[in-house]
């Protein structure tokens, strides 16, 4: 039996570093893309264009609309600013959409389940993140449990980010011999920019960051990488 994998897939730095490191493992990939009218919608471009380009089984987008009538958010209303460097320290960004990872990991899962895949992975993360109470390792534990139940189907939801930080995500990206692709093809920036971004939201700070920290020290880096995620 061929084994399958579900990325749910944005075409930002994580979870197209999620499927680097996924497409040598699994026969088949899978990705997801959920079209939520996000603020940044060249995303859904990205994604489009790097499933194809690094060779998905499979890339759907689904309509996940509803989510922008119920979710207020910066992503989801152009009247809402994102937030800057200067402007963070709020304890839950305007950037938080409620209940995103709740319903894109359940419609993947339903996924999963039709292909008889083995697994979900997404590139949530609980080290370098931005207070989201949907990214934690407890959650989606939690989530993981209840869709078993509910489906009666025994399904992994993988986490391979959840404990590493930016530079150890940059450093899995050049593991894979995939670290310019990552840094010049992906959206991460919450103004919508690729690459490298506006440099001016939370997010293109956390990037850049994590860039800076891999490439000022490589080797250690990569070491602790390679302790967390066991890899050769």
């Amino acid at each position: 039996m061929k084994k399958k994998a579900v990325v749910v897939f944005s075409g930002g730095q994580d979870s197209t570093t999620c499927l680097i490191h996924a497409l040598p493992l699994y026969d088949e990939v899978h990705c997801i893309t959920f079209d939520y009218g996000q603020r940044h919608r060249a995303e859904i471009d990205a994604a489009q264009q790097l499933s194809k380009q690094l060779g998905a089984t499979v890339h759907k987008v689904l309509d996940a609309s509803l989510l922008n009538e119920l979710a207020i958010s910066s992503l989801t209303r152009d009247n809402i600013p994102v937030p800057t460097v200067n402007s963070s320290g709020e304890s839950l960004p305007s950037t938080f959409v409620p209940g995103r990872n709740i319903l894109f990991l359940t419609l993947a899962s339903i996924y999963a389940y039709q292909v008889q895949a083995e697994c979900v992975i997404t590139g949530v993360c609980e080290t370098d993140f931005s207070g989201y109470p949907d990214c934690r390792d407890e959650f989606v534990k939690a989530l993981n449990k209840a869709l078993e139940l509910g489906m009666d189907y025994q399904l992994r939801l993988e986490t391979p980010l959840m404990w590493l930080n930016k530079a150890q995500t940059w450093a899995l990206a050049d593991y894979h011999h995939q670290l310019e692709l990552i840094r010049q093809q992906t959206l991460t920036c919450y103004n919508g920019v690729l690459g490298s971004g506006c440099g001016d939201c939370d997010a293109c700070n956390l990037r850049a960051k994590g860039l800076n920290e891999y490439l000022g020290n490589k080797a250690a880096v990569m070491e602790a990488l390679k302790g967390k995620l066991n890899l050769q």
